[in-house]
């Protein structure tokens, strides 16, 4: 039977993982960084030698309850490791050490908004483990599938890693999209992890279903994998929704699996089934015990929370007075969002100036480079000096888009840079009435046409200023004063 679209209903529930931005490992003094050459960063815990010991990371796990407490969790008040027994060859011990029954987070919850409305997307659990090595497929398309031989990197193995599960409350590949939006902006924000999605810092796997309107029971879970951007995981939930939803209208049968999403060709393709958590044999981890933390820590690392994301849109709403799309653009990074604000505290216009030239000609200047924004030379306070520059009538618009590309390339100060260039704006009336007199007089058809109502003639004559002028006039009081002597 046929239904179309609407027919369905789909659920989607998403498993996060972040690595934690410690120095250390979970359970041992191995270094974390980012690539490097492999197998470098390993000892005896992290590869699970014969009598090696693991000793819990405190950072790691004040960086879960920090977590926790943002996402608006209860703190639990007894948790504890166990292992998660399974085989695969970036697994150096054959189990991961993880939590099960009694994780370090419970029940919270995210607000996200957009042309869906408003949702509230419960959090199931956050939980600590460690995070796996990487396996390295050669040969073919890179893909185990077709590889001619797999090479192990036990670098990231041990790296501390915090796991966000949330309810089965998404119905669209839009709501999982923002809530991850939402999300990792919250997490860089806490400053526990850099959230790069392409160095694999968050890591996105999608739980998906498909059932027909009416059905209480949930369809087969889909487990969706290798989405490495917010754009994949908008992606390949539009074609898992839309593949599950054909399928069924064809009269076949969903089984519970895992899929791998293919960024080129924007499709998922099978990968194995699906265990289940009994797969696990899930047992406490016989080599630590028990932890309790306790009230006064917890409270300690409250009172450490940053403004969340969605309380700084609204002071910059009502602070600021930015609409939805700037402030959307500013508060889409940390970064972003303090570098405005670092140049906003030092002018003292108004703020929308500053923004649209961070949003327009700087980040255009950026994307030129292929730099990122904490690469630039320029400082927050000297733009807010350039933008000065143009509301006093030093420089115009357009000189002004001449200096920032010279300070983009030297990090020197706007006033240095329209010095040393020769740019200045004329805005002394005196001097630029003798030229608009001059222009006045050798364009007199085009000043009788405005005195004759024709007011975009103006236009032509201010160009004639600028051009007399040789670019430094003010065209404002250009035009000012064209209009004041030939209405007179």
């Amino acid at each position: 039977m046929s239904g179309g679209a609407d027919a369905y209903e789909t659920t989607i529930g998403l498993e996060i993982h972040v690595e934690m931005a410690t120095n250390s490992k979970m359970f041992c003094g191995c270094p974390v960084a980012f690539g490097g050459e492999p197998n470098t960063r390993t000892c005896p815990v992290c590869l699970g030698l014969p009598g090696s010991l693991p000793v819990p990371n405190e950072k790691a796990v004040e960086s879960t309850i920090k977590i926790g407490l943002a996402l608006d969790c209860r703190i639990a008040e007894r948790s504890l490791f166990h292992r998660k027994n399974y085989f695969y060859p970036d697994m150096p011990k054959n189990y991961q050490i993880s939590q099960y029954d009694i994780p370090l987070c419970l029940q919270g919850a995210v607000d996200i908004s957009g042309d869906f409305g408003s949702t509230r997307v419960g959090i199931t659990r956050v939980h600590l483990e460690e995070d796996t090595g990487k396996s390295v497929h050669v040969g073919g398309s890179g893909r185990i599938g077709d590889s001619e031989y797999s090479l192990e990197d036990f670098n990231r193995a041990g790296t501390p890693l915090v796991e966000i599960v949330t309810e089965p409350d998404i119905h669209s590949a839009d709501e999982a999209r923002e809530f991850v939006s939402e999300l990792r902006a919250l997490l860089e924000n806490l400053g526990v992890s850099d959230v790069r999605m392409e160095e694999g810092s968050l890591r996105v796997d999608a739980n998906v279903s498909v059932r027909r309107i009416g059905e209480k029971e949930f369809g087969a879970k889909v487990e969706v994998k290798n989405m490495n951007s917010i754009r994949s995981v908008g992606r390949a939930l539009e074609y898992e929704e839309k593949r599950q939803r054909e399928a069924l209208d064809a009269g076949q049968t969903l089984v519970q699996e895992t899929r791998h999403f293919d960024e080129k060709a924007g499709t998922t393709s099978s990968g194995r089934l699906k265990e289940g958590s009994s797969d696990y044999r899930y047992f406490p981890e016989p080599d630590l015990v028990p932890f309790t933390p306790g009230d006064e820590w917890v409270e300690t690392i409250r009172a450490t929370l940053p403004e969340t994301p969605a309380e700084r849109r609204e002071r910059f709403a009502a602070h600021y007075g930015l609409g939805e799309y700037d402030i959307g653009v500013l508060t889409s990074s940390k970064a972003t969002a303090d570098w405005f604000e670092a140049a906003a505290e030092v002018y003292t216009g108004e703020a929308k100036k500053v923004v649209n030239w961070i949003t327009a000609d700087l980040f255009g200047l950026l994307n030129e480079a292929g730099q990122e924004l904490h690469e630039t030379k320029i400082r927050p306070q000297q733009l807010a000096r350039l933008v000065g520059l143009v509301d006093e009538g030093t420089i115009s618009g357009k000189q002004a888009k001449l200096v920032l590309e010279e300070m983009f390339t030297s990090g020197e100060d706007a006033d240095e840079v329209a010095s040393k260039k020769g740019l200045s704006q004329v805005s002394d009336e005196n001097l630029l009435a003798a030229a608009v007199d001059e222009v006045i007089a050798e364009n007199a058809d085009a000043a009788d046409k405005v005195r004759g109502g024709q007011l975009n003639t103006i236009g032509f004559l201010v160009g004639q200023v600028m051009k007399k002028t040789r670019g430094q006039a003010n065209p404002q009081i250009v035009n000012d004063l064209l209009r004041s002597k030939l209405s007179s």
